[in-house]
């Protein structure tokens, strides 16, 4: 019950929360050793003996010992006293008690410096117990994968590759599917070669390839120096010392497990103490469920066997019972060797004989005192093992294709899950479930992707969940190979789910817990909010606010699969899953340059560094698989390519392709010559590209001149006629409107500086007034580019983009100033300082030039570096500062005293001080041209310095000269040689950087003048106010919208949108395609091709040549054993001709049939069933350990079944089980008096004890099996001695569709079967069974019908085809009882048959935990072996699919 009891509370841990617990590991220790030391001795035990009993055994160092093998001083005082079980032998149920361990915490070995965790535990500790303190308070991570590890305790030699091969596969599989790897901890055999692999493992990997959770499992009583492990709080850490030399019979543990679990009985020196712990824990993990990405799976195990004895032996046949797979090495020796040897064999030639030869070979110190009953024990083992060799993989180096032992550990696992009986598909989808969970894509490309099965893509749309969960993209690429389509993968809830599970290390991840943890208080009864995506729209920094829309349902929010599952990946840096999402997208260049931008938005909140560099790297991919994909469609089609870069996309926030490029500042891109050449048709408006600037020139100050021809037009129409049409394409054009603007602008520069200078008068003049209408021309051209919104972004968007231009500041801060100018010069008192105000603004005014010379590609990119050596001028200034201040203040305080005017302090300490720089130096600083009359004594004269100090008397300096010469040459040295070099260094490095990208730089920025001028009025200031008057009345008196022009944003329409997304398509399937090829291409990738195309054709060539020498082999060996029979069949011929006769029938010998060429070295799994072919015998009822008991039988060979063939050394058990109903059963004992009163062969009263196969023999008094030994003797569990007749109804009708078509497949028609499970068992059955005397319906069958159904059931019985009758292998059968049946197949063939409407009326179930329903017939059904072979007779009688 304990197990039971914590299940929910270990489901609970996950991978997560585990890293959570390791880290607080770094930060909390204290606090969680704390914890650990009062929750392990309240949870966990150890054994101690109680009562001293004196052994008749010394320790091997002679002393006296207790029956436990502990001395007297190892007891506690109170077990050396009189006790009231002196005298009497000792029991550990009696002298062993419980209590709160004593050993556990952290432990250090001693100067090896490897560090794990242990703990001393009662070999009774509930197995969820254990669980618990691994995950929660050693913080292991809930594993994929449980690898037993089990062979020799003793060292054993492997050969140097095998073992190399062996240590790199294990540990591979660990670190790949995060596992546990499970041993027995010690520092020798088998466990040491697990402990040195991982210490290979450790010393050879990186920090970030993660541990290997090694778990070592030993006998408390068994470790040498144990006691510097005991500490009653526990030890942190408690120091191991390793010493081999003198550890006697005991071991040491192994310093390269991470974990040790101390099994403790309460004895000294007994081995296997641990062993039933391990099992039931082993069986405890297997049995829990881990979730990861969505997809739930129980945790696999598998135990990989090298080396080993008989202890070994039988931990293999336990596994292989449980079903666990098992993994044997050959080469490794004993066990693992002589499981190997004859691992391919059918079980019919595994004998005596050869069991006893090949333990001849690989036990050879052992085999002479090996007794016949162990031989048979061997065999019948083995022979069990190797029927069920769909769980059995042996490991043989170089053979088999097999390479690694990884892989043989994951194909194990995939055979074993493919054998399981499953309803429908559950067989591959667990298997595909094991291999998403591993990671493990080349294990699900070989062995789950196959001709055998074809997937529905929505069977894969859960694992699909999972591999982008968990980050998997291989898989992902996978799935869509195998047909699964984003469209219909990626719904609304599968988006929520996909943002619920973001990776918590991620930027986005921590955002959105922010914007979560703002939504309005709720109460404390309802629970967090979860994520939707209007959460996922309110991150800052990033624009994702036009895709995802607040709403109350559904409606509102336009799915787009592969942009919301692209957009997914992106914010989460995840590269290869964008990669392959965005391989699948429509809109492909938008959907590369959005990306970029969300990345770079992203980039910039950013704090970890690598992040940073990993983020902005995939942005720059992004950039760079939009210039491939534009590149392939501007090389096959120029105007198509231009339309994908302006038209409107709709699932990008209906915005373009070139304003997301500029918006991510794609430079990159934007440089791009296609999108350079778009961006100058658009700059050149109408006129074709080719005419010369002066030509422009010349026409825009004599405009007759545009009839001439002088300038050509691009469309036919304009340079055909020559009316006003080329006149208004002309002045239309940016760039003449360009031109136009930069007169105009001079001119008002030049009447500016004018009437400054020349014209100022008090009253204006009328040069000034037209100033100041200029002026108001710009005014409203300004405010016209801040109220144009033809995208309806709102009035507060268009302001922030607009302030968002350095030059509109610029152009508001210069009107601004004229204003405070224009103020102060109409105020007659304020003309001079107006004049001054409007003089500082004219500067602004001329500053304003730059920008328009941007679009030159001279003085562009001249101006750019300019801009950034201004940013390196700032920087400098602030070190400069440092220098002027200091020297100035130290330099004024030497040589004046208390100077109180602070505009001369301002001139010594930093006006003075920066000409100094550049060779103005103090006339007095040194005392050589010192002169009152240059300076005022008192600082009295405002025209004239203070005078330094001075003597007045002799009227000479009186300050320091040394000092201040010091001073001056030091400062002169920092500042002049030291700082401007600086400052020419950091110039030019910024040149040097921005020249190598000064072009791309001047492309991106001329975009911005192209589209200024593009939308800009014709007329220049001043006449620009007539424009401004035309869109005033169109805006606001005949509120037409405003709308942008055609070449910048296109809306398509639905068919030529659709044609035009479907050429990039195919487009950028070329780019890919040619990209791939690039790829193999380079030299590095086709060393590699070349490489791997070598060794497939060594291994080719090595595995032919050992098929070669295999096939010699196994012709010999077949040679030898056909010389064997033919002089066994010589001697008997001689013998008969001896004694005058030719011999009896029973003993004539036969010839061995001729072996298959494939011999030993086939696979388990080679094409072999679970019942072998050579099983001829009962299987089933010879399992060594009987249902529902302790009882063992006595082990049966194949050879040894029949009653007729010796064996002298046969003596199984009697076991009769105690029965509740006694009244319908027989007498229990092996006594022969209560029996004799039973009558065989007959009707005994209501029980028929007749047998199908005809009269059985009885021997002592009771029936024999007439199919041969099983084992054990008396009844079992079965209710009589003899036959124990059954019943087994196989109900069945068609299977079929929706529109009631019989469902077909293999051509051969379905059915299906009425089958039913109980709560206990974990297998469906047939509706059948026993049955009271005197009853016709089975008991079974009864707890499903209801009463009144069942004597209408009886008719359908009676009316019944019987498809089998006779003898049942199952496993509860023994010497003297055995179950036979009959089967009767009811078939319902009419879907509207009445009997079948009652009969599913009349279903159900007494029991709760009782199912009954109706399952599709096939080969994995999950039914028993026995009601299969039943099943399958049905359906060859109705030639139905099987």
């Amino acid at each position: 019950m304990a197990d039971l009891g914590m299940v929910s509370n270990l489901r609970r841990s996950n991978s997560s929360l585990c890293k959570t617990r390791r880290l607080q590991h770094l930060f909390g220790n204290s606090a969680k050793q704390e914890n650990l030391s009062s929750w392990i001795p309240e949870n966990i035990t150890k054994k101690e003996c109680m009562y001293f009993v004196e052994s008749s055994k010394l320790s091997d160092a002679g002393k006296v010992v207790c029956e436990c093998g502990y001395t007297r001083q190892q007891h506690l005082e109170e077990a050396t006293r009189p006790h009231t079980l002196q005298g009497k032998d000792w029991d550990p149920k009696k002298h062993v008690q419980e209590m709160p361990t004593d050993a556990f915490g952290d432990i250090v070995f001693t100067g090896l410096g490897q560090k794990g965790k242990y703990v001393r535990l009662s070999q009774d500790t509930p197995s969820s117990v254990i669980y618990h303190l691994m995950t929660q308070y050693w913080g292991l991570d809930v594993p994929n994968l449980l690898i037993s590890v089990t062979g020799g305790a003793k060292d054993f030699n492997m050969k140097p590759r095998l073992k190399s091969i062996f240590r790199r596969g294990l540990v591979k599989v660990a670190q790949t599917t995060g596992a546990w790897i499970i041993t027995g901890g010690s520092h020798t055999g088998v466990m040491k070669q697990v402990g040195e692999a991982v210490r290979d493992f450790t010393l050879s990997s990186s920090y970030n390839e993660g541990e290997v959770v090694t778990v070592g499992i030993a006998t408390w009583g068994t470790v040498h120096n144990r006691e510097g492990l005991v500490h009653p709080s526990g030890s942190f850490p408690a120091e191991y010392i390793m010493d081999e030399e003198g550890q006697g019979h005991l071991t040491c543990l192994d310093s390269n497990h991470s974990h040790f679990i101390l099994v403790d009985d309460g004895t000294h020196g007994r081995y296997g103490v641990e062993i039933p712990l391990r099992t039931k824990l082993e069986k405890f993990i297997s049995e829990q469920t881990k979730e990861k990405g969505g997809v739930a799976i129980k945790i696999p195990v598998v135990c990989v066997v090298l080396e080993g004895g008989p202890g070994t032996l039988h931990t293999i046949y336990n596994a292989i019972t449980n079903g666990t797979p098992c993994v044997v090495v050959e080469g490794s020796g004993r066990v693992a060797d002589v499981i190997a040897q004859v691992a391919g064999l059918p079980t019919a030639e595994i004998t005596i004989a050869r069991i006893q030869q090949a333990l001849s070979v690989f036990f050879r110190e052992m085999f002479e005192t090996l007794p016949e009953s162990s031989v048979v024990e061997w065999t019948k083992k083995i022979q069990d093992i190797v029927r069920r060799r769909q769980l059995l993989t042996v490991f043989r180096e170089g053979k088999d294709g097999q390479q690694d032992v990884d892989v043989a550990i994951l194909q194990a696992l995939l055979k074993a899950s493919r054998s399981h009986d499953y309803f429908g598909h559950e067989n591959w989808d667990h298997q595909l479930k094991l291999a998403v969970a591993w990671n493990r894509v080349d294990i699900a490309r070989s062995e789950i992707f196959s001709d055998e099965r074809q997937w529905k893509p929505s069977e894969l749309h859960p694992v699909m969940m999972a591999a982008l969960i968990s980050n998997k993209p291989e898989f992902v690429k996978l799935f869509l190979e195998n047909g699964v389509r984003l469209k219909e993968f990626v719904t609304w809830d599968t988006l929520l789910h996909l943002y619920q599970h973001l990776d918590p290390s991620c930027l986005f991840h921590s955002k959105l817990q922010k914007v979560l943890a703002e939504e309005p208080e709720r109460p404390a009864c309802r629970p967090a909010p979860r994520v939707q995506m209007h959460h996922v729209a309110q991150m800052q920094g990033v624009s994702l606010r036009s895709l995802y829309k607040r709403s109350s349902g559904h409606v509102a929010f336009t799915m787009d699969p592969v942009r919301d599952l692209l957009i997914w990946a992106i914010v989460q840096n995840r590269r290869e899953l964008a990669e392959i999402i965005w391989a699948q997208s429509q809109d492909c260049i938008v959907a590369a340059v959005a990306c970029s931008k969300i990345l770079k938005e992203l980039a910039k909140e950013e704090e970890d560094t690598d992040s940073l560099e990993e983020m902005l790297a995939l942005a720059d991919e992004c950039e760079h698989r939009a210039i491939g994909v534009f590149t392939e469609c501007h090389r096959k089609d120029e105007e198509r390519a231009q339309k994908l870069l302006t038209r409107v996309s709709e699932a990008w926030g209906r915005t373009t392709c070139l304003q997301l490029a500029l918006k991510a500042e794609d430079m990159k891109f934007v440089s791009h010559g296609g999108i350079q050449a778009f961006l100058t048709k658009v700059w050149w408006g109408q006129l074709c590209v080719d005419n010369g600037l002066w030509r422009v020139i010349l026409c825009m100050v004599a405009f007759p001149l545009l009839y001439t021809g002088l300038i050509t037009f691009r469309e036919r129409r304009l340079q055909a006629t020559k009316g006003l049409l080329r006149v208004r394409a002309f002045f239309n054009a940016p760039v003449v409107i360009f031109h136009l603007n930069i007169l105009s602008y001079f001119a008002f520069l030049c009447l500016f500086a004018y009437v400054l200078m020349v014209d100022f008068q008090p009253t204006p003049s009328w040069c000034e007034y037209l100033i100041y209408f200029w002026l108001f021309s710009l005014v409203c051209e300004e405010l016209r580019q801040l109220l144009y919104d033809p995208d309806d972004f709102g009035l507060m968007k268009v302001a922030l983009l607009y302030f968002s231009d350095f030059w509109n500041k610029l152009d508001i801060g210069a009107i601004l100033l004229f204003a405070a100018g224009l103020s102060c010069r109409l105020i007659p008192g304020l003309l001079y300082p107006g004049r001054v105000i409007l003089s500082l603004d004219f500067i602004m005014f001329c500053l304003r030039l730059m920008h328009i010379f941007t679009v030159s590609k001279t003085l562009g990119p001249k101006i750019i570096i300019v801009k950034r050596m201004m940013k390196d001028v700032f920087f400098f200034l602030f070190l400069l500062a440092v220098w002027v201040v200091s020297f100035g203040v130290a330099k004024q305080a030497i040589l004046i005293h208390n100077e109180s005017r602070v505009d001369w302090i301002f001139r010594g300490v930093i006006y003075q001080s920066y000409l100094t720089i550049f060779g103005q130096m103090p006339a007095y600083i040194d005392g050589v041209n010192f002169s009152l009359d240059q300076c005022s004594p008192n600082g009295t004269d405002p025209y004239k310095p203070k005078c330094p100090e001075s003597d007045a008397i002799r009227h000479e300096p009186a300050f320091p000269e040394w000092l201040t010469v010091i001073l001056l040459c030091l400062y002169l040295l920092f500042t002049n040689i030291l700082l401007l070099n600086l400052l020419i260094a950091m110039f030019n490095y910024t040149f040097q950087q921005v020249q190598e990208h000064t072009d791309q730089i001047w492309k991106f920025q001329r975009h911005d003048l192209i589209e200024e001028y593009h939308g800009r009025p014709p007329a220049p200031p001043p006449f620009i106010l007539l424009s401004h008057l035309h869109l005033f009345i169109k805006r606001v008196v005949l509120k037409i919208p405003a709308k942008r022009h055609k070449q910048l944003k296109t809306k398509l329409e639905k068919n030529e949108e659709a044609a035009l997304l479907s050429w990039e398509i195919y487009l950028k399937e070329n780019y890919l395609q040619n990209q791939q090829y690039q790829q193999k291409q380079r030299p590095e990738q086709q060393i590699q091709d070349i490489r791997d195309k070598v060794s497939t054709v060594v291994d080719l060539l090595e595995r032919e040549s050992l098929k070669q020498s295999g096939l010699v082999e196994q012709r010999l060996a077949s040679l030898e054993e056909q010389m064997a029979q033919t002089s066994r069949a010589l001697h008997w011929i001689v013998k008969a001709l001896r004694d005058s006769g030719f011999g009896s029938e029973e003993g004539f010998p036969t010839l061995a049939p001729q072996k298959s060429s494939l011999g030993r070295d086939r696979e388990p799994d080679g094409g072999h069933k679970a019942e072998d072919v050579g099983d001829t015998h009962h299987v089933n009822a010879r399992h060594l350990l009987y249902p529902n008991s302790h009882v063992t039988r006595f082990p049966v060979p194949n050879e040894k079944v029949p009653w007729e063939t010796d064996f002298l050394i046969y003596d199984p058990p009697f076991y009769t089980d105690d029965r509740k109903d006694k009244g319908l059963v027989d007498p229990m004992g092996n006594a022969l008096e209560p029996l004799a009163g039973i009558t065989y062969n007959a009707v005994d009263g209501p029980i028929d004890r007749r047998s199908f196969h005809g009269v059985y023999a009885v021997q002592d008094g009771l029936p024999l099996n007439p199919m041969g030994r099983t084992g054990l003797r008396g009844r079992g569990s079965l209710s009589c001695f003899g036959p124990n007749h059954t019943l087994q109804p196989v109900i069945t009708r068609w299977r079929r569709n929706q529109d009631g078509a019989i469902c077909r497949k293999s051509i051969k028609k379905m059915l299906e079967v009425l089958v039913v499970k109980h709560p206990v068992s974990e297998s469906w059955a047939l509706p059948g069974g026993s049955r009271e005397p005197g009853e016709i319906l089975p008991r079974k069958l009864k707890q499903v019908l209801r009463r009144e159904f069942w004597s209408p059931f009886q008719n359908l019985l009676i009316q019944g085809t019987e498809v089998y009758k006779g003898y049942v292998d199952d496993p509860r059968n023994t010497d003297n009882a055995w179950i036979e049946t009959v089967a009767i197949s009811i078939h319902f063939p009419d879907q509207s048959d009445m009997d079948l409407k009652r009969l599913n009326s009349h279903l159900h179930t007494c029991d709760p935990g009782m199912s009954v329903q109706w399952q599709v017939v096939d080969k994995r059904i999950p039914l028993y072996a026995n009601h299969k072979t039943i099943l399958q007779k049905v359906a060859a009688l109705f030639g139905a699919f099987y």
